[in-house]
């Protein structure tokens, strides 16, 4: 069986989490639904890895606040040697600076752990399946995250308005990040693409925006008002 979980196909499972109340329930809950099987479990996420990595699931249900090693920099981990694997972090934290670093280091659900069983289990299902989910309560967050139209200047000059125009909306979301100072394998994981993917994009803004470097493309992304 392939990591990417068919429409009928048994969703293979693994949870991480420290708290080894909530995982027993958890497990216990998620394997009476037909279409979802736990077949691992991990109380941090170094063992977490080993299971992940050896039994190769479809998705992983991922605590924010492990011992050791975080949920964030475990979903990174994840991400670098399976990108197939979705990840879903299930937390109590609520704070929309961990919303966003959650999504950024590659997780493809944020759900909050009042969710209910029902809603869970169809988030498991969608997500292994390709979709990504927000819980409500911290969407906001998710969407505040992306620029506002009103934030954009609206006057531009026409070499500006050039210099956007030849850039691919993807091409700009990686400049972005470049004016952050970002390296390939920063921007590949924040996009979730690979680092050959990233370098491309760079490649390809430079030779656009008819600059030698990325230092050159941050100064002229700034000065000329281009992001």
């Amino acid at each position: 069986m392939t990591q990417t979980a068919q429409k009928n196909d048994t969703i293979r499972v693994v949870i991480v989490e420290d708290y080894k109340l909530t995982r027993v329930g958890l497990k216990s809950t998620l394997n009476e639904y037909e279409h979802i099987d736990v077949i691992g479990e991990a109380e941090d996420a170094y063992e977490g890895i080993k299971i992940i990595q050896k039994e190769k699931p479809n998705v992983v249900l991922m605590d924010l606040g492990l011992p050791g090693m975080n949920g964030l920099e475990a979903t990174i981990k994840i991400k670098e040697f399976s990108p197939e694997t979705k990840v879903i972090i299930l937390t109590s934290h609520e704070r929309n600076e961990e919303v966003i670093a959650a999504l950024g280091a590659g997780a493809n659900a944020y759900c909050l752990k009042d969710i209910t069983p029902e809603t869970l289990s169809e988030v498991i299902k969608n997500v292994a399946d390709g979709a990504c989910w927000v819980d409500p309560g911290v969407s906001s967050a998710a969407l505040n995250f992306f620029p506002k139209p009103e934030n954009i200047t609206l006057i531009q000059t026409q070499e500006v308005k050039d210099a956007r125009a030849q850039l691919t909306e993807r091409e700009l979301e990686v400049l972005r990040h470049l004016v952050k100072g970002k390296s390939n394998t920063e921007i590949a994981k924040e996009l979730i693409v690979s680092v050959h993917t990233a370098k491309a994009h760079v490649c390809s803004i430079l030779q656009k925006l008819c600059v030698d470097d990325r230092v050159q493309a941050a100064v002229k992304a700034i000065k000329e008002n281009i992001i």
